[in-house]
């Protein structure tokens, strides 16, 4: 018989016993901890935990143990989450033109390798509509014409709300979705959208920026994935990656390598967020890996 496992997820003003109360909570309720990980940040004076566990005594139901851990979040004040670890978190894909971290990722799910569902992919333009039927996942055109007035915007972006609560989407994840968010639609995804950019190239925005970075003669390339936020590329940094070049290089050769690194970083960042390994810490993160 296999035996229910959660994963629990909390946050709280550090304070002594902590640790104690909520394995104590756990074994009294007949549970049977699998995984631990803590961290008290001293800055912040935040302490965060995530915890995998099973529930062992058949005496217990998933009720009772919900019921009776929220008078301890309450009586200590905490932040908690608590997830069915046998259910994969459902993932919407978000693309324009470049497809290699589309591709990467849907190659990891169908391989399972990512542990998520993925019902829907949604892009401004129709370039990967045939990669989507290809993994038989929906596929959503959603056109936004350069300089549309706010309203077109907005009018779109209320399609991708829709889809969101029609599939009940716990995670977005931008994968080279080349349109600015709105504010409103930043705050609706807000913890719950995770973008891929190259963050190793700060002096470089724009376009081509590898071709920019070619011309300065960098000697690191390298990406960023992060939770998305109003402040564009400025989100709580999730993962990051580099990779190092050298003058024999051109600006395709880079580009090439700066794609490798996109892939992985964001595979790795979606990965330990459906994995509930991801909390926040004011404007950081905290990644229990």
């Amino acid at each position: 018989m296999t035996h229910p496992e959660y994963i629990l997820t909390l946050s709280c003003l550090d304070q002594r016993g902590i640790v104690h109360r909520v394995s104590g909570f756990l074994a009294e309720h007949g549970c049977n901890i699998i995984d631990s990980a803590q961290f008290g940040d001293a800055e912040s004076r935040l302490f965060f935990m995530r915890v995998h566990f099973s529930l062992d005594e058949p005496g217990v139901s998933d009720a009772q143990l919900r019921a009776d851990f929220a008078q301890l979040g309450e009586a200590m004040q905490l932040d908690w989450k608590l997830r069915d670890a046998h259910v994969k978190p459902r993932v919407m894909l978000m693309v324009s033109k470049i497809g290699h971290c589309l591709n990467d990722l849907l190659f990891r799910y169908k391989s399972g390798l990512l542990p998520v569902e993925i019902p829907a992919i949604v892009s401004n333009h129709m370039d990967f509509y045939q990669l989507a039927a290809s993994y038989n996942i929906p596929f959503h055109h959603l056109p936004l014409a350069a300089g549309a007035p706010e309203e077109a915007k907005l009018a779109q972006e209320s399609r991708i709300i829709e889809l969101m609560d029609n599939h009940q989407i716990d995670l977005v994840v931008l994968a080279r979705y080349m349109q600015i968010l709105s504010p409103q639609l930043c705050a609706r995804l807000k913890g719950k959208a995770i973008n891929i950019h190259h963050s190793f190239l700060p002096s470089f925005k724009g376009a081509k920026p590898y071709a920019q970075a070619h011309h300065r003669g960098v000697k690191l390339i390298g990406a960023t994935a992060h939770f998305v936020t109003s402040d564009l590329d400025e989100g709580p940094i999730i993962e990051q990656d580099v990779e190092r070049v050298d003058h024999s290089m051109d600006a395709d050769t880079l580009s090439a390598i700066g794609r490798d690194v996109e892939c992985v970083v964001l595979a790795r960042a979606v990965k330990w967020f459906t994995e509930h390994r991801v909390l926040q810490n004011g404007a950081k993160t905290v990644v229990f890996k």
